[in-house]
């Protein structure tokens, strides 16, 4: 699926799902915390490579990443960010 068709499926289960609009590339999938509504799934590397290409070297994307997105909780529909592997890359 692409981000575009994740945003599509959390429209029709949560209008309210929120995400950073220049990290739509990053949304990987949809996934819900403990008793919560649904949520966009971002992907932590993809989100910071993101800030990258906007002219931060990777100390400064990954400071401002975990500060000012990771950290910027706005609610049951504040997007979760994940870290994506290969499963099957170590076996």
């Amino acid at each position: 699926m692409t981000p575009d068709d994740y945003l599509e499926l959390i429209s029709k289960h949560n209008g309210e799902a929120l995400y950073p609009i220049d990290m739509k590339e990053a949304i990987v999938g949809v996934g819900a915390r403990k008793k919560g509504p649904l949520c966009l799934l971002l992907d932590r590397d993809k989100c910071i490579e993101i800030l990258q290409g906007q002219g931060m070297d990777e100390e400064e994307a990954i400071e401002f990443f975990e500060f000012n997105t990771a950290g910027a909780y706005m609610g049951e529909s504040t997007p979760i960010f994940v870290t994506v592997e290969d499963a099957w890359e170590n076996n």
